[in-house]
């Protein structure tokens, strides 16, 4: 810790924030960190990247730029030092969209919509080239992690089904939702988006974590949004929202509500193992508490007749997570290591 200690001092003599106070800042699901410089009336953020590999940072930079030129308001990068994973970033405050509803529940329904124009706006415009696709392959891969890691620590072990899965959901996955038009972020949800009032239009949404963003179908990040694993979006509210965005686009509403169970089923499955996998192998254990919704919307995506040919089969092999299943995830906190 001495050593990177030294390459921040280092990395910020660069920049006009070398004698800035410095205090830490809650992190996410990566090992990432990230630290508040105070200086004056002004402040920034670094983010201490080096247990990101050099494609991510440089994914983060990329798409950064990008969304900046298309209006959005992703944070301006201040400086940067790819060989010592280090970003410079601009504060985009601390008003997150989960606190700020929180505090005030009458604006849940303006910054969802305004969360919603976002992605209008995004979607109509080219993604970025060379941004890979997230295609159905490599989404029914991510969604067996629910077989690998979650039914793995209930001890619900059905062998061979996690290829059976696999298989008959990558072809559900062609079948709805197998397009990669649109730039898809990924992470879009209430704990990534900063409520920005005194900006404009779209550029009042903040916008982070953003490094992953894949080609995908355009129901994706509006499924993130609203289909929550942190936070409980009201049913009137996901209704709302989903309206708005099928009226603004002109999307078929039916193919468009069938891609959105199915990839809620996808997002949703591959969350219950990436959750379980925190807690069990990274000793992130406080994961294991938002299991429970997950798999409340892995319920409610099922239900959609587009996913009838896996839903009794998904509900054999996955057990409910009652407390006896979470207690027994938690017991195994930090107890497997990297495969």
């Amino acid at each position: 810790m001495a050593d990177r200690t030294e390459q921040i001092d280092t990395f910020l003599r660069d920049t006009d924030w070398a004698q800035a106070d410095r205090a830490p800042l809650a992190g996410d699901a990566s090992n990432r960190r990230y630290v508040r410089l105070h200086q004056g009336s002004q402040s920034a953020v670094l983010m201490d990247a080096t247990s990101d590999t050099r494609e991510s940072l440089q994914s983060f930079v990329k798409i950064g730029h990008w969304l900046s030129d298309s209006n959005l308001s992703a944070p301006k990068i201040l400086h940067a030092d790819m060989d010592f994973g280090l970003l410079l970033l601009e504060d985009l405050g601390d008003d997150l969209f989960a606190k700020v509803v929180q505090k005030n529940p009458d604006l849940e329904a303006p910054l969802y919509t305004a969360a919603a124009d976002v992605l209008i706006s995004l979607h109509n415009s080219p993604p970025p080239k060379d941004i890979p696709c997230y295609d159905p392959q490599f989404m029914a891969d991510k969604s067996a992690m629910a077989y690998h890691w979650y039914q793995r620590g209930a001890g619900h072990l059905t062998k061979d089904r996690a290829k059976a899965f696999q298989n008959e959901f990558e072809r559900l996955l062609n079948q709805h939702c197998g397009q990669c038009n649109v730039l898809t972020l990924r992470d879009y949800h209430a704990e990534n988006l900063i409520w920005l009032p005194d900006r404009k239009g779209i550029a009042r949404v903040g916008l982070l974590d953003f490094q992953d963003a894949m080609t995908s179908h355009r129901a994706y990040d509006l499924m993130s949004l609203l289909q929550d694993a942190r936070r409980d979006v009201p049913t009137q509210t996901e209704i709302a929202i989903l309206d708005h965005y099928i009226n603004v686009t002109g999307v078929e509403r039916d193919a468009f509500l069938a891609a959105y169970a199915v990839l809620g089923a996808q997002r949703n499955l591959r969350i219950l193992g990436g959750f379980a996998r925190l807690c069990m192998h990274a000793g992130k254990a406080h994961y294991v508490d938002y299991i429970p919704r997950v798999w409340r919307y892995v319920l409610r995506n099922l239900n959609h007749p587009a996913l009838s040919s896996i839903r009794k089969s998904v509900l054999a092999d996955l057990p409910e997570p009652d407390p006896h299943v979470l207690k027994k995830l938690k017991n195994q906190c930090a107890t497997i290591p990297t495969p």
